[in-house]
């Protein structure tokens, strides 16, 4: 596959040089599978044959490096910059791996956006197309954060299909457009579960919300993911489901909502100045 151009971002920033594209994966409220849909989606949208990283933004809960099964200290040659590790073939960094596994993080915000944008900007990310950023629920300092000083390229809002779910991902839709980047998507989560032992599929969490909730806001619908026990077991055992399973219809589905996250990126203007330029031929 050709290398990703990058695309047009919010206000007066500018794409990084070494990433082209950042995509912001978020939620109105904890509990809905955002970061598990953010680390399939990365492994899905590697498996299309870009290079992905995944930034863990949640610094007071990060859970990539559980889900990735990574473990240890990245590496930093200079003391300043972070070589981050790879896993499944994609880069990942989060602060997790820079702090012991159980050291609580009693940090006021302006010390939390430091640590984002530090992590962003010191780690030595190896010229992605895509970095996906797994950010924490809510519309607070992160995400204020995010749209002020990191350019990115598009959103995605994860929800479920319970009323109080979308009501919450509204909230987060409308804080996106509010500070000017784009939303390319929904992915509506645990949407349907069937039974492993007679095959009966049920809506646990209601039905249709998140195809009401696009169809009001006039976004695409990326995909609607399973509810189903083996997504929660390997990204336990820190092998998601896309890399565990790639032919199952749960990473099946990972990879239609990636597909059709790309579609909605294209759709998006291309930058070409300055070092991009040079770099994207």
């Amino acid at each position: 596959m050709p290398r990703l151009p990058a695309h047009a971002v919010q206000g007066e920033l500018k794409p990084l040089a070494n990433v082209r594209n950042i995509i912001a994966v978020g939620s109105g409220k904890g509990g809905v599978g955002k970061s598990t849909v953010a680390v399939n989606l990365a492994l899905a949208l590697a498996g299309e044959g870009l290079r992905v990283g995944v930034l863990d933004a949640d610094i007071y809960g990060p859970s990539v490096p559980l889900m990735l099964g990574l473990s240890g200290r990245p590496e930093s040659p200079d003391g300043k910059t972070i070589l981050p590790p790879r896993a499944h073939g994609v880069q990942a960094v989060s602060i997790g791996l820079l702090v012991d596994q159980d050291a609580p993080m009693i940090w006021r915000g302006p010390m939390v956006t430091q640590a984002l944008t530090q992590l962003l900007q010191q780690t030595a990310w190896d010229d992605l197309d895509v970095l996906v950023v797994d950010l924490p629920p809510g519309t607070g300092d992160i995400q204020l954060t995010l749209a002020q000083k990191i350019p990115v390229a598009g959103a995605v809002i994860v929800t479920t299909p319970q009323e109080v779910a979308t009501l919450d991902a509204r909230r987060a839709l409308m804080m996106f457009r509010k500070v000017g980047i784009a939303v390319l998507g929904l992915v509506e989560n645990m949407a349907i579960h069937v039974c492993s032992q007679c095959g009966h599929a049920e809506h646990v969490f209601g039905a249709g919300g998140g195809e009401r909730m696009a169809a009001q806001y006039e976004v695409p619908l990326l995909g609607a993911l399973p509810l189903a026990a083996a997504i929660r077991e390997q990204g336990d055992a820190g092998v998601p489901i896309v890399a565990a399973q790639p032919q199952s219809q749960p990473a099946q589905a990972y990879r239609a909502a990636a597909r059709a996250l790309l579609e909605q990126l294209a759709q998006r203007p291309v930058v070409r100045s300055g070092i991009l330029a040079s770099l994207l031929g």
